[in-house]
């Protein structure tokens, strides 16, 4: 492919309401039939609800390997079918099984309290009836040898191995009611006791990854953590290294009580009942659907979107919200228009959360469609309108993009951002398994709702996060970008740029393409 260097060229940024249309072009522009029959039906007749109600709180929370995350595919696989759509689950590999069950955890002593956490992913589970021990701090030590020396002390205990955090108050807080002096005591602090942490985890002679197992290999009866957000009430749930005894996450406030209670030699207990199962091995699936097109339907468009989840929460914003963003961009377009000139096909993807494998499987298993893929639209980054859209390194993108986006109301795209052309991304999220393979893949980036600290990965991604207006919003929006690509007259340009020198004065590389991680073996 020819790669054409435009190192001098100027890099457009482009506020749509500005740049794309002005209200003389809006009044003077043509009304589409078709997008004027997307909206309406995406207005008045929208399923969103419904969907996420059936996929959030009905099924909930998807982690690979789940029979809840079967349930998913099969799920969508009947969605799609029951609209008309050929649908199928496609296996790819297989992931070790497991089933969450509920934990109980509470502090026996120095009084009597109920503590909220949950085991981790994947987490053994306790004895039958739970188990009780004290609750001790993983010690800071000098060097590996002094660590190893204090290891055999923690037979029949349960080891914290997160910091104490000096506040439970989020930064924005002490940024509007804390004195300046006040605010810049807490950050150094902070920042102090950052440090410490790392150090004394550094001075184990293990990596934070390692403990959880060596601690268990000593005897202790559990692994005790607290991976808090900044948000109140926000920590992030991911998967176990513990292979016998149950890790827990406690929430920040009942953390920081032991970890004071433990410091200053009261020796709390606590009592952890955490049941799950393990239930072997279970296939991998994506789920794929399709409105079969006409005049060219061996060329694709496809609506991308991540099925799994973590499962500290119920998966609304990552990704709940993307596929049910998909699901109904789809309905709207087999409403309206039921004969595309493409191939409309919906990837519902299976463990993005280990490495995009789900999307990368795809890829790898579909060499025949890369030449024919028009265009991947991916959307995986919360409940917001989408707000930014990248050209991803792809020359001409700025070309088809603000083409397709002409054709889309001022209602649906006045905030959006566009910047061409753009870099390819390296990783984050299943169009960069289309990018990697020189298939135009763009994400449809959302506006927070603060994503990042309250949603992503934890405890708090429910369904009452979810701003329905806003993936309406979406889901309109993509449905005429799908469509307006959809009926292009042949497939647009694969060109790429030439990637820009490092900071060592190397040329960048576009994205290498990788293979799917088939097995958790």
């Amino acid at each position: 492919m020819k790669i054409t260097n435009v190192i001098s060229k100027t890099i457009a940024h482009s506020v749509l309401g500005v740049t794309l249309l002005s209200s003389a072009l809006v009044l003077a522009q043509k009304q589409d039939p078709i997008v004027e029959a997307i909206v309406k039906e995406g207005t008045t007749n929208s399923q969103l609800k419904k969907y996420a109600f059936e996929l959030m709180d009905v099924i909930g929370p998807r982690l690979v390997g789940t029979p809840q995350m079967m349930q998913a595919h099969n799920w969508v696989k009947d969605q799609y079918s029951s609209m008309g759509f050929e649908a199928r689950n496609e296996e790819y590999g297989t992931w070790k099984a497991w089933e969450r069950g509920t934990t109980q955890i509470t502090m026996t002593s120095p009084r009597t309290k109920s503590l909220e956490g949950m085991q981790l992913a994947w987490s053994p589970a306790s004895k039958k009836g739970g188990v009780d021990g004290e609750v001790v701090i993983l010690a800071d030590v000098a060097s590996q040898a002094d660590f190893n020396a204090w290891l055999p002390s923690v037979k029949g205990k349960y080891v914290m191995i997160s910091m104490h955090q000096p506040t439970g108050r989020p930064d924005y807080q002490w940024q509007t009611f804390a004195t300046e002096e006040s605010y810049t005591k807490m950050k150094e602090e902070k920042a102090a006791a950052e440090k410490a942490w790392a150090t004394r985890i550094k001075n184990t002679g293990y990596t934070a990854k390692e403990l959880p197992k060596v601690l268990e290999d000593a005897g202790a009866v559990g692994v005790v953590m607290s991976y808090w957000t900044g948000i109140m009430g926000s920590n992030r749930i991911f998967g176990a290294e513990t292979k016998k005894v149950p890790t827990i996450d406690i929430a920040l406030e009942d953390y920081g009580m032991l970890y004071r209670l433990a410091e200053n030699g009261k020796k709390p207990h606590i009592h952890v009942n955490a049941q799950s199962k393990d239930l072997g091995t279970a296939k991998t699936y994506n789920t794929v659907a399709e409105l079969k097109g006409g005049e060219k339907g061996d060329e694709y468009v496809i609506l991308s979107a991540h099925l799994d989840s973590w499962d500290g929460g119920t998966g609304a914003t990552d990704n709940g919200t993307g596929i049910i963003t998909m699901m109904e961009a789809a309905r709207i377009l087999k409403a309206v228009l039921p004969n595309p000139k493409r191939t409309i096909l919906i990837g519902n993807w299976g463990s993005e959360e280990q490495g995009l494998n789900g999307s990368r499987a795809f890829v790898a298993d579909h060499p025949e469609l890369h030449n024919k893929i028009q265009v991947v639209f991916n959307q995986d980054n919360g409940t917001g309108r989408v707000a930014n859209i990248s050209g991803q390194g792809f020359l001409n993108s700025y070309q088809y993009i603000t083409d397709w986006l002409y054709a889309v109301p001022e209602k649906y795209k006045k905030e959006i951002k566009t910047h061409f052309p753009g870099s390819p991304s390296g990783g984050g999220s299943d169009h960069v398994s289309f990018v990697s393979k020189d298939i135009p893949g763009f994400m449809m980036s959302s506006l927070s709702w603060g994503y990042g600290n309250y949603t992503w990965h934890t405890n708090r991604d429910t369904a009452d996060k979810i701003v329905y207006d806003d993936v309406q919003n979406n889901a309109i929006l993509i449905a005429i970008m799908a469509y307006k690509a959809s009926e292009e007259k042949e497939l647009v340009s694969r060109e790429k740029i030439v990637l820009p020198f490092d900071n060592k004065g190397e040329r960048q590389e576009w994205p290498e393409s990788r293979g799917p991680k088939r097995t958790s073996n």
